[in-house]
């Protein structure tokens, strides 16, 4: 993996620059070497499709809850993270520009599934449920209803497509499979690794959350390979943009719930289905203000 990067002068004094060898949907990653840079930017997606709009402050929220989950839960699973203090970054990275958004993660060989869990049956679950009473391949009990908490979490992998493309949701037979072409002999060991910490992680943060007056309805972790071959969790964790939020006060089986996350945006995309992928100002606001929110009850600190 190599990475780019120029010099400029500031202030009489050389700095090196760097660019992006990665760019997603809301984050870019750069290499500085021995490990890397994310940064969370504030642009939002939704059904795989970047918005024209951008959120301020998004990526701060982000990343400050993406820390504190890996801290959490470091004891479940080793994690990448490295720092978020810039003094431990290239100065480039010391800029407001960056400010807050950005973390210092451990490389690794990423392995090229999102792991989906899901603890409330809700969103397309629900929809798959309600045609043939199975959510991804899993055949579910009869008579759920929507919203309900499923008896056991429920570990729903996909394919990680690339940027532009559609993610594909496959069984955990699909997965070995999958992994099985990527990682020859390993398919098996790492599809039961990682479902069994995605389950693990899930219950640990959901039971938490539970007590700070969210519900956890579902999320997806990824994780990769370090240099020894261990297992470690990678990307963000648990945020409005990988997660359903819902508060505990007013939950009610048999309908949708209102959400800490980007349903918001989902929902005023549904209902405006020619806004070319342009926000009024009123859901930019809502959405930054439901993501702060959520950070401020988990964590216990103001934002």
């Amino acid at each position: 993996m190599c990475y780019d990067k120029d010099t400029k002068i500031q202030g009489g004094c050389i700095m090196q620059e760097y660019k992006p060898f990665k760019s997603g949907k809301v984050r870019e990653i750069y290499d500085i070497g021995d490990s890397l840079i994310m940064v969370a930017s504030d642009r939002i997606s939704a059904f795989d499709h970047i918005l024209k709009n951008t959120i301020t402050d998004k990526g701060a929220v982000l990343t400050r809850l993406s820390k504190f989950w890996f801290e959490f839960t470091k004891d479940v699973i080793p994690n990448h993270m490295l720092s978020v203090d810039p003094a431990d970054m290239p100065e480039f990275f010391r800029t407001p520009e960056f400010a807050g958004k950005s973390m210092k993660c451990q490389k690794l060989d990423m392995i090229p599934v999102e792991c989906i869990v899901r603890g409330y049956i809700t969103g397309s679950g629900w929809e798959s449920y309600q045609k043939n009473g199975t959510v991804c391949g899993i055949t579910l009990p009869a008579g759920l209803k929507e919203s309900q908490k499923l008896a056991e979490p429920i570990f729903t992998p996909s394919t990680k497509a690339e940027l532009g493309d559609h993610d594909e949701n496959i069984s955990e037979a699909q997965c070995v499979e999958y992994l099985e072409k990527r990682f020859p002999g390993k398919g098996a060991e790492y599809t039961k690794a990682i479902k069994e910490a995605t389950i693990a992680l899930y219950k640990k943060c959901a039971d938490y959350a539970y007590t700070k007056g969210i519900i956890i309805a579902d999320t997806k972790f990824e994780f990769g390979l370090d240099e020894n071959g261990q297992i470690v969790l990678g990307d963000e964790m648990l945020t409005p943009d990988s997660s359903r939020f819902w508060p505990l006060a007013g939950y009610e089986v048999g309908k949708s719930q209102p959400s800490y996350d980007k349903q918001y945006v989902r929902d005023w995309l549904k209902a405006n289905p020619d806004s070319n992928y342009l926000l009024p100002q009123d859901v930019i606001d809502k959405t930054i203000e439901k993501y702060k929110e959520a950070y401020e009850k988990i964590t216990g600190e103001t934002f």
